[in-house]
């Protein structure tokens, strides 16, 4: 646990205490809930019951503010950005949700979408609200086939996509596509392709085709009721097809209302004036979330123009004042910082490392970090400040656990805020986050939301207590945030939840100050820096059958991008590879051979390539142990199964060692024998 974590200072209320498992069911901690929700969730907004309502009400109240931007393609380059206001968006949805009726979309129909964050993404999505329509996103990091599963797991009819997104629907593979009836596109089709869609009997549509049709054809809005399906989130799984997450538009308008109460407590306020660069995938929660609250305060979204590697170049033209990412993002930032540093003559490097010092000391005395050395920021940290844009005033870190060491860097040199938070698909984006300016809640994700309680349960298997010191367990939710069921799957909802509480699947600290950190993962899906789960025991059952392997470990850390394994080598069949390739020695002496790591990494990358695994799901480094895993060192069950904890202690520093040597750092030698 990080020091740093103090419990002087009380964050959220206990509201039930916990108690000792019994008739063979585990012990559970104490309840908590938001400071704000101490007796009981506050009111919601009568004005605000709906996804509709929220985008309504800020067309009514600031038509001309700006909404929706993006930079347009100038002679192969993105130029400044472009705008449409409140009400000029309003209008082309509601032409869009006509052309949808005038389709035949009915109320509860699914629409799907599919392609980069873009203005016509989220107009398709307030279309869809208008006419209590199901918005179902629809992405391919999910794996292959998940967009044709998809598509015919939600009986999709419509789909709005990216022009370069066709060609997945009109993959053969893709027999789902095939029963479309309509498929419109975010700007126009290439001819080819247009050709191809006929031919399959779906009718498409460009944009302005559509939106004209829309004109053509007006229809009265349909709009939804609060316990209506607003969206169908298809997250992943440990294994098998995608899981489709039903949230309805309660749980979305619950969100905005309690960001709404939380914002409240602090001087800092949100106003229209706000922009936010999105960049994280509309397709998925906490993006979506982001965006409804934006819409909701009248503010601005940008988004950025398709390549993450050249984010830095939409953030000098947009100048945002929020941006939020997984840590992979702020990994990036924190070493382009970094490296700028070293490039600083010894003089300069020793003074900015003065002001990092007596600005996070006064910091970490308790003053707000605008007023804890206005002397540093204007010396070192405007100039960071300005390497983002030059008007960033939040930063929010979600998706995977953000480093104690980077958040702290961020904290003091990019003159924002700087806060974590923890939710799922399931429970509509943040569950918990961090408060601004308390440097004690670093290496933590803050306490529940307001619309929210948590608690944890216990997991015997793992060793986790919710009633020890520290109290440890799965960390459990319910309220108004959190989902109604998974889609056509009643089995898995059962399972997931019990007793009115989600079971997330997440191990968690829970502090008696009632703050949360995220230390491990129930089941084996490792949620890497980049924010993508990875399923270990499926990958292991793949790269389990190259010849050249007998066991195989694989290893996900979250604040790590990459895959790496420790490998135990089929003893025959290397020492056949080694005969092949000429070299003698034991058994031993071939698992120190780098030749062979290669030649398992290459075997690796074939089986990879055959299973179409997608890039994160490679494995970029092996370690190679002559021994089986064995009980002996407590390493598997006697069953055999694999005691992930127990291995990772056992080879913890070699995978230090292995993920320095990734990185480009300095490898040190070292064996195992």
């Amino acid at each position: 646990m990080d020091s740093r974590i103090k419990q002087t200072k009380v964050f959220a209320a206990k509201v039930e205490d916990g108690r000792e498992g019994r008739d063979g069911k585990p012990s559970v901690g104490p309840v908590y809930r938001n400071l704000l929700a101490k007796n009981g969730f506050p009111p919601t907004d009568p004005d605000i019951n709906t996804t509709w309502d929220i985008f309504r009400v800020s067309v009514e109240k600031h038509p001309k503010n700006k909404m929706l931007g993006w930079r347009k393609i100038i002679s192969g380059k993105p130029g400044p950005y472009a705008w449409k206001s409140y009400k000029e968006v309003y209008d082309e949805v509601l032409h869009i949700g006509s052309a949808l009726r005038a389709s035949g979309a009915e109320p509860s129909s699914r629409i799907g979408i599919y392609g980069a964050n873009c203005p016509q993404w989220t107009m398709a999505m307030e279309a869809c609200n208008a006419h209590s329509l199901v918005c179902v996103p629809l992405y391919d990091t999910l794996g292959p086939g998940a967009v044709n599963f998809i598509l015919d797991h939600a009986e999709i009819n419509f789909v709005f996509i990216q022009d370069k997104k066709a060609k997945e629907l009109l993959n053969p593979d893709c027999l789902s596509a095939k029963k479309l009836k309509s498929i419109i596109c975010f700007t126009s089709m290439a001819e080819g392709e247009k050709e191809k869609v006929v031919q399959t009997g779906t009718i498409p549509y460009t944009w302005d085709e559509f939106l004209q049709m829309g004109k053509d054809n007006p229809s009265d809005i349909f709009p939804p009721r609060p316990f209506d399906i607003c969206t169908i989130m298809y997250t992943s799984g440990t294994s098998g097809d995608p899981k489709g997450v039903v949230l309805t538009h309660e749980n979305i308008a619950a969100f905005v209302r309690g960001m709404d109460l939380f914002l409240e407590q602090f001087e800092d306020k949100m106003t229209v004036d706000d922009v936010y660069l999105s960049f994280l995938p509309l397709a998925h929660i906490l993006d979506r979330a982001i965006e409804e609250y934006f819409l909701h305060k009248g503010a601005s979204i940008g988004y950025y123009h398709g390549n993450l590697n050249a984010l830095r170049d939409d953030m000098m033209e947009l100048k945002p004042t929020f941006i939020a990412g997984v840590p992979r993002v702020f990994e990036r930032i924190h070493e382009s910082i970094k490296v700028a540093i070293e490039e600083l003559n010894p003089v300069r490097q020793w003074i900015f490392n003065l002001l990092y010092r007596h600005k996070l000391h006064w910091m970490n005395l308790g003053y707000k970090q605008k007023d804890a050395s206005p002397l540093a920021d204007l010396l070192a940290f405007r100039k960071v400040k300005a390497k983002l844009g030059g008007r960033l005033r939040l930063i929010v870190s979600g998706g995977a656990p953000l480093s104690s060491e980077i958040e702290e860097f961020l904290r003091v040199t990019c003159c924002a805020f700087v806060v974590q938070g923890y939710g799922l698909t399931e429970t509509c984006g943040p569950t918990t986050i961090g408060f601004p300016d308390e440097m004690s809640l670093i290496g933590s994700v803050g306490p529940v939301s307001v619309y929210n309680e948590v608690r944890l349960e216990e997991v015997p298997e793992m060793g986790y207590n919710p009633l020890g010191n520290p109290p440890c367990g799965e960390i459990c939710v319910r309220g108004k945030t959190v989902f109604s069921e998974y889609y056509k799957n009643p089995e898995l909802t059962r399972e997931s939840i019990k007793d009115g509480w989600f079971h997330t699947g997440d191990i968690g600290e829970l502090l008696p100050n009632g703050i949360v950190k995220i230390i491990d993962r129930k089941k084996n899906l490792v949620k890497l820096s980049q924010g993508e789960y990875v399923a270990l025991e499926y990958l292991e059952n793949v790269y389990g059958v190259a010849a050249i392997v007998e066991e195989v470990w694989v290893y996900g850390d979250s604040f790590k991008s990459m895959l790496v394994a420790v490998v135990v080598p089929h003893e025959e069949n290397t020492r056949k590879w080694a005969v092949a390739n000429g070299y003698p020695g034991s058994f031993t002496e071939l698992c120190s051979l780098n030749l062979l790591k290669e030649h398992i990494l290459a075997e690796f990358r074939d089986i990879a390539q055959r299973n179409k695994l997608r890039g994160f799901e490679y494995i970029r480094g092996v370690i190679l142990e002559p021994l089986l895993f064995d009980m002996e060192r407590d390493l598997v069950t006697a069953t055999l199964k694999k005691k992930r904890n127990k291995l990772l202690n056992h080879y913890q520093v070699q995978i230090d060692e292995l993920y320095r040597t990734l990185a480009g750092g300095k490898p040190r030698t070292s064996a195992i024998a």
